[in-house]
């Protein structure tokens, strides 16, 4: 089985009766992991698809496979993926990573000149992250929104997080900067442009002494 077996699609209203099994797989998932996790509830997963904020696979056979949805912070100044989860039966298919690839580049599209970032206890989300370009911070360069960080208080490391006074947690916290990476990316072409600039230098100066040399034997 690979990801060519699944349908990644952006949630719509359609999909709305998922919403109660996806918050209940949220949280065995957490349980399983003996770690915490931002509660949500099945009325905030369907609002989320009716926005259009959310992406939800299937498998070719019709079976819920996994989600993701997108959220807000700071004016949209900020925004998270959230709540990735993908159906046990599925998992270790590379599906996880084909969801946090299609949630990322629908908040592309949706706030292209927001900061994403995340907060996770997942090696393989993390490593999913850094593929897409987040770097580790710390806490202070999240989103201060006080509704946000309301929403760890479901987390069984909420009492950590506050006893540290909100500077860090159990949790990695993972930004991407479009800012950053188009400033990155512009210092690249420059090296580049500069490079190709001494090159040709450096061929006109050889040229030129060709030139002459073969001037002066003629």
């Amino acid at each position: 089985m690979t990801t060519q077996d699944f349908d990644i699609l952006v949630a719509s209203a359609q999909h709305v009766d998922y919403a109660q099994l996806i918050c209940d797989e949220m949280a065995e998932s957490a349980k399983a992991r003996g770690t915490g996790i931002a509660q949500r509830s099945p009325e905030y997963v369907a609002n989320k698809m009716l926005e259009g904020k959310a992406v939800i696979a299937f498998h070719k056979d019709g079976t819920w496979a996994g989600f993701c949805y997108i959220e807000t912070w700071s004016h949209g100044d900020f925004v998270a993926n959230s709540g990735l989860i993908v159906n046990p039966i599925f998992r270790k298919e590379g599906l996880a990573k084909a969801i946090k690839e299609r949630i990322f580049k629908l908040s592309r599209t949706k706030y292209p000149d927001a900061k994403i970032f995340g907060l996770t206890t997942g090696l393989a989300v993390m490593k999913i992250n850094s593929d897409l370009g987040y770097e580790p911070v710390t806490y202070s360069e999240l989103t201060q929104d006080e509704d946000f960080w309301a929403g760890c208080k479901s987390c069984v490391n909420y009492d950590i997080l506050m006893s540290k006074g909100r500077k860090n947690c159990m949790c990695t916290a993972m930004l991407f900067d479009p800012a950053e990476k188009q400033k990155a990316y512009e210092d690249k072409m420059k090296k580049i442009t500069h490079k190709a600039t001494l090159l040709e230098r450096i061929e006109n100066a050889i040229k030129k002494r060709i030139e002459k040399f073969t001037y002066s034997t003629t």
